[in-house]
C-alpha cells in the first residue's frame, strides 16, 4: 500500500479528526470509555491534548493522556504514585515487565511518580491504533499495578475484589 507523505497540518488535522471520532463513537458505546475531553494547548508544546479516561479493575479509572505533536502522538498513563517502600524491588519488577510490553514503556515522571508510556507517528493515528493504546494501557495498568502496588504499599495497598463479587485469581 503505497503511503503518502502528507503536510504536517493535514496529518494533524487527520489525527484529531480520528482521535475526537474514535473518542465520541467510545463514549456512545457506553463501555469502557466513561469520559473524553479535548483541551487546545497554547503554550506551543503540543497542538492538542486529551484525558480518556476508563473504567479499570485493579484501578478504579485508569486515565489515558494522548498529546499531539508536531508529528508525533505521545500517550501516557499515570500508573502509580512514587513507592513508598521497597522502591528497588517495584522498579526491578516494572524494567522486567517492560520487556514484555508492545510499544510502551514504564517509566519514572514527576515526583518519582511511574507512567506507562509510548509514541506513534501522527499518521498511523486511526481506530485500530486507538483500540491498540488505549486497550494495552488498560491491560498493561490492570496486570501490573496489583503486584507493583503490594511492592512499594504493603501496608496500604490491598487488591480490589473483581466485578461480580469474586476474589482475585492468584
Amino acid at each position: 500500500m503505497p503511503v503518502a507523505d502528507l503536510p504536517e497540518e493535514d496529518e494533524r488535522a487527520a489525527a484529531v479528526a480520528a482521535i475526537d471520532a474514535w473518542s465520541a463513537r467510545e463514549l456512545a458505546r457506553g463501555e469502557a470509555l466513561v469520559a473524553a475531553e479535548r483541551q487546545e494547548v497554547t503554550d506551543r508544546t503540543a497542538t492538542h491534548r486529551w484525558y480518556m479516561r476508563f473504567k479499570g479493575d485493579e484501578k478504579e479509572y485508569i486515565t489515558v493522556w494522548l498529546t499531539l505533536n508536531q508529528r508525533t502522538l505521545h500517550h501516557e498513563a499515570q500508573f502509580m504514585p512514587a513507592p513508598e517502600e521497597n522502591k528497588e524491588a517495584v522498579f526491578q519488577y516494572l524494567l522486567r515487565r517492560n520487556a514484555e510490553l508492545y510499544a510502551m514503556a514504564f517509566c519514572l515522571g514527576p515526583e518519582d511518580a511511574v507512567y506507562l508510556v509510548g509514541r506513534v507517528a501522527a499518521a498511523d493515528v486511526n481506530d485500530d491504533e486507538l483500540d491498540r493504546i488505549t486497550g494495552s494501557s488498560i491491560h498493561y495498568v490492570d496486570e501490573h499495578f496489583p503486584t507493583a502496588m503490594t511492592l512499594g504499599y504493603p501496608k496500604l495497598y490491598r487488591r480490589r475484589p473483581r466485578r461480580g463479587g469474586g476474589r482475585p485469581s492468584s
